[in-house]
């Protein structure tokens, strides 16, 4: 197995549906992070396809412009996805207790999954259901900071530094077989270009690992 018991441990062991039972309408990262993620899913996503925003909330980050066929939204906060415009569907599930996803396989050319990668123990499922889900050459991008519900995420990720953890989320895609080498995004800084011109520091890190589902010979 990719971790040990003891890296699968969370300070809060309580059950996460009663973590999340009461809506949080607000964004988890800066306004330089998520500038940064809505250009990722402009550059990376192709309008008119199926998308699973997995461990969703109120907010997606996609860009606005962009029109997709079917938007599956995943939570754990029914008041919060229900918030969520761009879902066209969603559904309560708690992937800790229940990872297997009623989703069809090969059903979407997309997954996200914002800023809650932290809070998976058994990424080994998580990971194979994302795979099994995905369409032939569908793309999983995996978005983070250094934010995190400290009790609630997983000791390996509490332990590990910030370049640790994006060799984590690596890990977690080659331990299934079928994904492309993940591809790494880094920015150290959020800060807009022009401040950053200005000797602004600060901002949320941003890191995002990416992996498409090879295509099928």
């Amino acid at each position: 197995m990719l971790l040990k018991p003891e890296e699968r441990q969370k300070l809060d062991n309580t059950d996460d549906q009663v973590f999340y039972d009461y809506p949080r309408f607000v964004t988890h990262v800066d306004e330089g992070f998520i500038q940064q993620l809505t250009d990722l899913y402009r550059d990376r996503l192709r309008p008119d396809t199926r998308i699973l925003d997995m461990m969703s909330s109120w907010v997606s980050h996609l860009p606005a412009e962009m029109e997709f066929s079917h938007i599956e939204g995943h939570g754990l906060n029914a008041e919060e996805l229900a918030r969520n415009r761009r879902l066209n569907h969603y559904f309560v599930q708690n992937l800790n207790q229940h990872p297997q996803l009623p989703l069809p396989d090969q059903s979407f050319d997309a997954v996200l999954n914002c800023v809650s990668v932290q809070y998976i123990q058994y990424p080994e499922a998580i990971f194979s259901e994302i795979y099994r889900i995905l369409k032939p050459s569908g793309v999983a991008i995996i978005s983070f900071s250094n934010r995190m519900f400290f009790q609630k995420a997983i000791q390996a990720w509490r332990d590990a530094s910030e370049p640790a953890r994006v060799e984590l989320v690596k890990q977690y895609f080659t331990s299934v077989p079928g994904f492309t080498v993940p591809e790494v995004i880094v920015n150290k800084s959020t800060v807009p270009n022009f401040l950053q011109w200005l000797g602004a520091g600060g901002g949320d890190p941003f890191y995002a690992v990416i992996a498409h589902r090879i295509a099928e010979i």
